[in-house]
């Protein structure tokens, strides 16, 4: 089941496992680091960001390091099944991709900041993969929640698209799409900041070295 076409195939909405109305599993109420909540209520005008970037351990760190954060949980999204496990997911049978979803201030740390260290923190080129993880479930992606994201989120997308060309990229694989008919179902709790959890723990996650341009020029220039 793991080894099978659907680690480099979507499934269809047929294809897909059934999965559960509710999830089986406990989420943690709190953030290990921040010590905020994982799943909300959440403070007043704070807002809320969904990237897919490879393993979400490590892509989970590198937003919860970022100043205006107010919490990070990590879990499933963009795919059919309902509720997926772990295991699930990395059949490929699900059609999630691993992500991370971050509350954030606004008035501290823009969308736009958000975008820039998504797009710097992975390599978003590789379609069904990154690095040596290959799968469905590391696809990039973003899944936006307004259309002033959705905006914000193509137009860094097609200035980074053109940086990477000039350094000898292929073409942007992120799927950007509108979260609101996609959900996101949180992971089990043992994958809710792992690097925390296990500092010497794997992380697949780098970058192509290649800034992106919020007026900024390829890195090493």
């Amino acid at each position: 089941m793991l080894f099978s076409r659907f680690k480099t195939h979507l499934p269809t909405p047929e294809e897909a496992l059934k999965g559960r109305p509710e999830r089986d599993f406990a989420v943690p109420d709190r953030h290990t680091v921040l010590g905020n909540a994982l799943l909300g209520p959440y403070p007043e005008g704070l807002e809320t960001a969904d990237f897919g970037l490879g393993c979400f351990w490590g892509a989970e760190r590198k937003f919860w390091q970022t100043e205006g954060v107010w919490t990070t949980l990590v879990g499933y999204q963009g795919g059919h099944t309902p509720n997926p496990s772990y295991e699930e997911v990395c059949s490929g049978h699900t059609g999630h991709t691993e992500a991370v979803r971050v509350v954030f201030d606004p008035a501290v740390v823009p969308y736009t900041a958000l975008l820039k260290l998504f797009w710097e923190s992975h390599d978003p080129t590789q379609g069904f993969r990154q690095g040596n993880d290959v799968g469905t479930q590391y696809r990039s992606a973003i899944y936006t929640h307004s259309p002033a994201q959705q905006q914000a989120a193509e137009a860094s997308r097609d200035a980074y698209r053109t940086v990477l060309h000039s350094s000898g990229y292929a073409d942007i694989t992120t799927e950007i799409l509108p979260a609101t008919p996609r959900p996101f179902y949180p992971a089990e709790g043992y994958h809710q900041q792992y690097l925390d959890k296990n500092p010497a723990g794997y992380c697949g996650i780098g970058g192509t070295g290649v800034s992106c341009p919020v007026g900024v020029a390829p890195a090493g220039d």
